[in-house]
């Protein structure tokens, strides 16, 4: 069996545990967990995924993140992997969660924000490359059709809601 997931309903309320390749084949909700990186200029951390991984090979993509394990919060799980996949340590800040009808297949998307004032340690598992970009860039660069489309609506629904503070430091 490979990573498991907690399946939820419409209302991300969990009704099981399953695995992931599961959940995603038949199209059953789980949670995933995304964090906006932003440093201290305010400018927003993209970030291109290897050509030999499962999901969204070699595209773009301004979220770093990845299912929420058993048990685990949103918040837990957009700070463990965002040290698993930059090597960042911090607290990220919710911003908004909503249902994701996805790409692959639907699932309950937790978005937060935090600013990265430590270096990058990329997982090269992971990310292959990335660069800071401003949010003009940003626009620009996602209308390019060469990002993860998930991350296109999360955008939409990012710049609509994202208010007061710009995030906490990461160290």
């Amino acid at each position: 069996m490979g990573e498991l997931v907690e399946r939820v309903d419409e209302e991300d309320r969990v009704v099981g545990v399953v695995d992931r390749a599961e959940a995603v084949g038949k199209g059953w909700l789980h949670r995933v967990a995304t964090t906006v990186c932003r440093d201290p200029r305010g400018r927003i951390l993209v970030h291109r995924r290897p050509e030999g991984v499962s999901r969204f090979p070699g595209r773009y993509n301004w979220l770093v993140g990845g299912a929420v394990e058993v048990g685990e919060s949103y918040e837990a799980a957009a700070a463990r992997e965002l040290a698993e996949e930059l090597g960042v340590f911090g607290r990220p800040r919710p911003v908004l969660k909503f249902l994701c009808r996805g790409e692959i297949s639907p699932y309950w998307l937790g978005v937060h924000e935090v600013v990265v004032t430590a270096p990058l340690v990329p997982d090269p598992g992971e990310i292959t490359w990335c660069g800071w970009f401003g949010e003009g860039e940003l626009l620009e660069a996602v209308g390019s059709g060469a990002f993860v489309s998930d991350g296109v609506e999360v955008l939409r629904r990012y710049r609509a809601v994202r208010g007061g503070p710009k995030g906490r430091s990461a160290r």
